[in-house]
């Protein structure tokens, strides 16, 4: 990675991606983010600030017993204090004791900072800045330096923000890092300023940009294009405010588009994984229209669209998605037209002529059910129990009879639901398993009427199919869609469901929210008897074999 052409990446999702709203990583979550950069490929990892708090501390002692074959763990802090000697600063003494490889240190570059939020002078900070560096060059085999706000400080005071980095050279960094700390500087700004800077120091250069103008990405390959030889972000984008640079942004841009070493080529498969990831432990939602890496940046629902693609992928995609571990979604909707419906058909495994009958047969019914309100995006277990019904391929599992749902509030304030339901399985399945009475009727109650219903028709399947048993609805979607016929308006509810292997979501439309509830809760089981007989039948076909 040592080429003209390299740029090495280093991670802060761990430090300023910590910092976003709503995030907070556990010891167990940063080892694990830790170990998934490694695998991708990534250069630096920022741990965190170990005088700011014991989680920090506990990791950079972890970090200590492993072996990375990427990674360089970098500890973060900021320059000593004003007017304090760097030896007896507590916030240095402890960045030392990390004993990282790497030290990170931020100072101020701008003059506004310096006299309102350190309040110093000019010559202190540069002081700091100096004293810091050169203190910790002893203990580390790198200490890079960020410059904070250094493009609001050029602008304001270009001669000061200059000899800040000067002086940063001079004690010894390893590398110049400009942060765009307030993101608000425009592509063509960083262009110039980094054209000046160059004229001014021989350190090696690194870009930080923050999304506030929602250029983050865009500044750091400016950068890159102007000699930045390290670029800083976080996964997803996470960090305060509107977040910082996304490298899962970057890194593909870098490699497949610039022709950048960043991450070894055949790393980039592994993208889409540490992006999921991170979003898990993150606990925020993974933005699924992210490029590269979103559910569904490879998502397609135009007919003329799909059409196309069936003849050359390049027509609608900038890149082959499993590249970067990604995948084509082809979407089905009302807006589709035969080529969506031949595709998806054959990605669930059906094989469907575009010049059948039954493919306008079902584009048509597809039609006519989301002029109802059905939405089948996200729903795709409800397509596939459709196509199924049309191409004469859908198995009657069970038949239903009839629910009762009742909700009680008690004198104590105790409320309560409780759903009754009668369900019918075929006689031979009833037989099979030693039921003479193929009719279940049963009984069973919730915090609401819908995991009473849930539970109740579950209750009753689950004696005939026990694998229903490892069923669980893990998302309940609800949308009124004419909310002006008010109480009376009609109702989509998209649940998802699991078995632990699987996720499928299925939808039900109904002015009755809990009949819409009950029939995306049906076809979700259906389903999911479908996919066990899928199984069991290839098991079957590999003994056979």
């Amino acid at each position: 990675m040592e080429g003209k052409n390299a740029v090495k990446i280093y991670d802060t999702t761990l430090r300023d991606g910590a910092q976003a709203f709503g995030v907070s990583f556990s010891l167990e979550d940063k080892i694990k983010i830790a170990e998934a950069l490694d695998d991708l490929g990534v250069h630096y990892l920022e741990g965190g600030w170990p005088g700011s708090n014991p989680k920090d501390i506990a990791f950079f002692q972890e970090v200590k017993k492993m072996n990375f074959k990427h990674l360089k763990v970098a500890a973060f802090s900021s320059t000593r204090r004003p007017h304090k000697k760097v030896e007896e600063d507590p916030n240095i003494q402890t960045l030392v004791r990390a004993e990282t490889p790497v030290y990170t240190i931020f100072g101020k570059s701008w003059d506004l900072h310096v006299e309102k939020a350190l309040r110093t002078t000019l010559e202190e900070n540069l002081r700091m800045i100096y004293d810091t560096i050169s203190y910790l060059k002893r203990f580390a085999d790198e200490v890079i330096y960020d410059a904070e706000h250094f493009f609001d400080g050029y602008k304001a005071n270009r001669e000061y923000a200059l000899k800040t980095l000067k002086v940063a050279e001079e004690a010894g960094a390893d590398c110049l890092v400009l942060a765009d700390t307030n993101g608000g500087t425009l592509p063509h700004e960083v262009e110039e300023i980094m054209e000046d800077v160059k004229r001014h120091v021989s350190a090696p250069l690194g870009i930080h940009a923050h999304n506030d103008s929602e250029l983050a990405v865009a500044n750091s390959l400016v950068a890159v294009k102007k000699g930045a030889v390290q670029v800083q972000g976080t996964i997803n984008g996470l960090g305060e405010r509107c977040g910082n640079a996304n490298l899962c942004s970057i890194i593909p841009n870098l490699v497949l588009k610039m022709g950048i070493e960043a991450i070894p080529k055949e790393n980039l498969k592994k993208l889409f994984y540490v992006a999921h990831l991170v979003a898990e432990l993150s606990g925020r939602p993974h933005i699924e229209y992210l490029p590269y890496v979103g559910d569904y940046a490879f998502a397609h629902k135009g007919g003329v669209h799909v059409s196309a693609m069936k003849r050359d992928t390049r027509t609608y995609e900038h890149i082959d998605p499993s590249l970067v571990g990604n995948r084509r979604i082809i979407s089905i909707s009302e807006l589709s037209g035969k080529s969506n419906v031949v595709e998806k058909a054959k990605e669930l495994g059906f094989d469907v002529d575009e010049d059948s009958p039954k493919v306008q047969e079902i584009l048509s019914r597809i039609k006519e059910l989301e002029a109802q309100g059905y939405h089948f995006e996200g729903a795709e277990a409800s397509f596939e129990l459709l196509v199924r019904e049309l191409l004469g391929k859908r198995k009657k599992y069970f038949e239903f009879l009839g629910f009762t749902v009742m909700t009680v509030k008690e004198k104590d304030g105790q409320i309560f639901s409780e759903a009754t339901v009668k369900v019918r399985v075929p006689e031979e399945v009833a037989r099979s398993l030693g039921h003479e009475d193929p009719v279940e009727h049963t009984a069973a109650d919730g915090v609401g009427p819908v995991e009473a219903l849930d539970k109740a028709v579950r209750k009753a399947l689950e004696k005939f199919y026990p694998s229903l048993k490892n069923t669980k609805l893990t998302d309940y979607k609800v949308r009124i869609l004419n909310e002006q016929a008010g109480t009376k308006a009609t109702t989509r509810v998209l649940i998802e469901s699991s078995d632990g292997e699987r996720r499928w979501g299925t939808v039900g439309v109904s002015p009755n929210i809990i009949e819409a509830s009950w029939i995306a809760l049906l076809e979700s089981l259906e389903y999911k008897l479908h996919k066990d007989e899928e199984g069991m039948r290839a098991h079957e076909e590999d003994k056979d074999i």
